[in-house]
């Protein structure tokens, strides 16, 4: 019988980590969307993306996600890593169903090797 919980426990895992997939975009807010419109919103002169995204989630936003223009809802709001990285370019994984994203991971991309050796 241990065995058997075994085998439908890996083969569970196995299907979790294979539905997953990994997208590139940037945490945002459902107020803005795609597009972050810091003078008029906030009263402000000029905010960053991350500044206005935490603004927005103070007055109620939920985080969403923005892959290729299109804007995803994300099921997961209390994922901690979208405080962390709200505003920036990350590359996200996750399950989707229909526009919505159930967070699994969320990480700062890695800058390829050329652009680091340019840089230097």
């Amino acid at each position: 019988m241990k065995s058997l919980i075994r085998i439908v426990m890996t083969g569970a895992f196995l299907t979790a980590i294979a539905s997953a997939a990994t997208w590139t975009g940037k945490i945002s807010d459902s107020m803005c969307g795609a597009h972050h419109m810091t003078t008029a919103e906030h009263g402000k002169a000029k905010m960053s993306d991350r500044e206005c995204t935490e603004a927005c989630i103070k007055k109620g936003g939920k985080y969403v996600f923005v892959s290729k223009g299109k804007v995803y809802k994300i099921d997961n709001q209390d994922y901690a890593g979208l405080a962390e990285h709200a505003g920036h370019m990350v590359k996200l994984t996750g399950d989707m169903t229909g526009d919505t994203i159930k967070v699994a991971n969320i990480e700062m991309p890695r800058k390829s090797s050329k652009k680091h050796k340019a840089a230097a």
